[in-house]
């Protein structure tokens, strides 16, 4: 069994339509069993940067501060009962994977992402946060939204990624970030996750590592995606070899209720590759 918490936080998205997150996340929740999902009310506010180069900074800290009381609350996220995360942006994976029960020692990161989130404040050409996300997990230093305790390099591995501004390819490179370009190799994900020695798994699953031809439903769209059945027959994979520290699915931002409809039966079996 799983627990599910909502998050429609859209105030990290660099997206001129950001608060389709909002819809998304509230599409996806009428779909989930009532009796395990907390809806978390997050600022409606867009808030300000407080001084640095981070957008809504104010909101976005308020969100995490949130996510962390009912993440840390006694009972959430144990191993019978991993939290999944529905975003919203890509950011609130942050507050998530730093509220772990039992650390991060033995845990790695699985990043299904089109785009791998590994800007910092000062390189980023949004000053959106969503795309800084993974290398605040990472405890970056010039992040205003560092994990409390940052996850080695290691034990990340990136998932077809393949809109990566510069900055972020010479991160990859010098930082031994281990690469999946594609699934097709079904076993290929848990080999790679077995690799970091780790012996529990975090996945997050942004909605745009999928081919815009099979989920239509996201604001940055990037060609040659991952296939679902790929996708939901890896994380199968990898779940039977590794109990799930938890889980987050963001980045769905649909344009209109019927377009929601269309992609809620991809959406369900992301969720239920993961619960």
């Amino acid at each position: 069994m799983s627990r599910f918490l909502v998050v429609p936080q859209w105030q990290g998205s660099p997206a001129p339509r950001a608060m389709l997150l909002t819809d998304g996340a509230a599409a996806i929740a009428g779909d989930l069993p009532r009796a395990a999902t907390t809806l978390l009310d997050v600022p409606l506010e867009a808030g300000d940067a407080q001084g640095t180069a981070v957008h809504r900074l104010s909101s976005l800290r308020r969100t995490q501060e949130l996510m962390r009381d009912v993440l840390t609350q006694p009972g959430s996220g144990t191993a019978d009962e991993p939290t999944i995360v529905i975003g919203g942006d890509c950011s609130v994976s942050v507050a998530a994977v730093d509220a772990l029960p039992g650390g991060l020692d033995d845990v790695a990161i699985v990043w299904c992402d089109a785009h791998p989130d590994l800007h910092t404040p000062s390189s980023s050409p949004s000053g959106a946060f969503s795309g800084m996300s993974l290398r605040a997990i990472l405890g970056d230093a010039t992040s205003p939204l560092p994990a409390r305790s940052g996850i080695a390099p290691e034990r990340i591995v990136l998932v077809g990624a393949r809109a990566i501004d510069e900055p972020e390819r010479r991160f990859v490179d010098d930082s031994g970030i281990a690469e999946l370009s594609t699934l097709e190799d079904s076993a290929a994900l848990a080999r790679a996750v077995a690799d970091t020695g780790a012996s529990r798994v975090y996945v997050h699953v942004d909605v745009d590592v999928i081919d815009p031809a099979e989920l239509a439903g996201v604001s940055q769209p990037a060609p040659f995606g991952l296939s679902v059945a790929d996708l939901t027959a890896a994380l199968r994979a990898l779940r039977a070899q590794l109990p799930l520290a938890g889980a987050t699915i963001a980045g769905f931002a649909p344009r209109s209720p019927l377009a929601a409809v269309d992609d809620m039966g991809t959406i369900l079996r992301l969720i239920g590759a993961l619960a």
